[in-house]
């Protein structure tokens, strides 16, 4: 670990070497400008505008600040450091890695420590005081080192958050009801970076998962969260290995696919994916991989209806409660294969794994039970409904 003395180790020069090496500054910051120029590919170019006054300042700024706290070290950096925190907030605005600012730190590094103990030796500087000044020298260069990568990470952060926070706002206008306006839309779709595709449909999984999924999908979905949970907005769902790039995605975790659209449909595939993603948690049907909304919609009717079919089944499966378990749930197999099938003795048979003659005397037996309902087709739909959701 480096001790605070050793990363200040201009506390350790004597104060008279500032007026030493004070007056060869401009010297200095004029063959620094130079040798970046030269030797920084990225800043090859001439020193002017914008750019230009940010590495002038920043050169000048260091030298000045450098010679201040060879004279008081006490005094600290203060505000200066706040130069080049904005250099490396600067580089990521450009669209620049840190290469090249940290190629020029170690330049100017070169530069100044040439020129500078050229100018100690003139003075009869000792060995060790020379020794000191190019530890402080380099000491230096890697704070203001430190100092821009600290600024390019907090813009860094500030992009990255800045880029959530309009996709999750573009998201929230696309699956709004009612419709957002389409002026809006395509404004916030030109704010977050994202195109609007001619089909789209919502998906819906837990939000602790959606880093994950979204990471194993391609750029062009659009990852929130939204509503508390997570929500990704997928181009194409009906395109060549699409379906399959999703399942591969979804792996053991739930992701709800809610039915293809255009993106005025958005609304309605969102609010079906939420609802099929609770199902699933539910444990309405399997509560994992990829959960297309469009195979399971009587589940999903049943779900959303629990307490009207609750009270249906209540209703219409009333004559079974006197019977036993077995024999109540036997019966309710048995009807429900009877109304699938239309009292066909043969296919409900087939679907109980029975003999026909088994099958015909267990339909005489429901009809003891049942009566009038399995001729009235309203009951009869009210039947199948309360069996469906018994079953479930």
């Amino acid at each position: 670990m480096t001790t605070s003395a050793e990363a200040e180790a201009w506390r350790a020069l004597p104060a008279e070497v500032a007026d030493l090496i004070s007056p060869e500054l401009d010297a200095v910051t004029a063959e620094i400008l130079a040798a970046i120029a030269r030797d920084v590919p990225g800043y090859a170019r001439p020193l002017e505008g914008s750019f230009g006054r940010g590495v002038r300042r920043g050169v000048g700024e260091a030298l000045r600040q450098f010679v201040a706290l060879i004279r008081d070290p006490e005094a600290g950096r203060g505000v200066g450091r706040d130069v080049y925190v904005e250099l490396g907030r600067g580089e990521l605005r450009q669209g620049r890695t840190l290469d090249s600012l940290q190629a020029a730190y170690r330049v100017g590094a070169r530069v100044a420590w040439r020129r500078l103990s050229l100018a100690g030796r003139k003075a009869d500087l000792d060995a060790e005081a020379l020794s000191l000044l190019a530890e402080a020298i380099f000491a230096y260069i890697d704070e203001l080192s430190a100092d821009s990568v600290e600024g390019y990470a907090e813009a860094q952060a500030e992009l990255e958050g800045g880029r959530r926070r309009r996709r999750r706002e573009l998201a929230a206008l696309l699956v709004r009801e009612p419709p957002a306006e389409q002026a809006a839309i395509a404004a916030a779709a030109q704010l977050a970076g994202w195109t609007l595709p001619g089909r789209v449909a919502a998906l819906a999984c837990v939000e602790d998962e959606l880093g994950l999924l979204a990471r194993r999908l391609p750029a062009d979905a659009l990852a929130t969260v939204l509503e508390g949970g997570g929500c990704i907005l997928f181009p194409d769902p009906e395109g060549p290995g699409r379906a399959a790039l999703l399942e591969r995605a979804a792996g053991d975790s739930p992701l709800a696919l809610g039915p293809p659209g255009a993106p005025a449909d958005l609304p309605t595939s969102w609010t079906l994916a939420k609802t099929a993603l609770r199902a699933a948690q539910a444990g309405t049907f399997p509560a994992t991989g990829l959960l297309p909304v469009d195979n399971h919609l009587a589940d999903l009717l049943l779900f959303e209806g629990n307490a009207l079919t609750a009270r249906i089944a209540a209703q219409r499966l009333q004559p079974f409660e006197p019977l036993t378990a077995k024999a109540r749930t036997r019966m309710e197999e048995t009807a429900l294969a009877y109304v699938r099938h239309g009292g066909n003795s043969v296919a409900m048979a087939r679907e109980l794994h029975v003999h026909p003659q088994t099958a015909r005397y267990r339909t005489a037996r429901l009809r003891e039970l049942l009566g009038d309902q399995l001729g009235d087709p309203d009951a009869r739909f009210e039947l199948e409904i309360a069996l469906r959701q018994r079953r479930r």
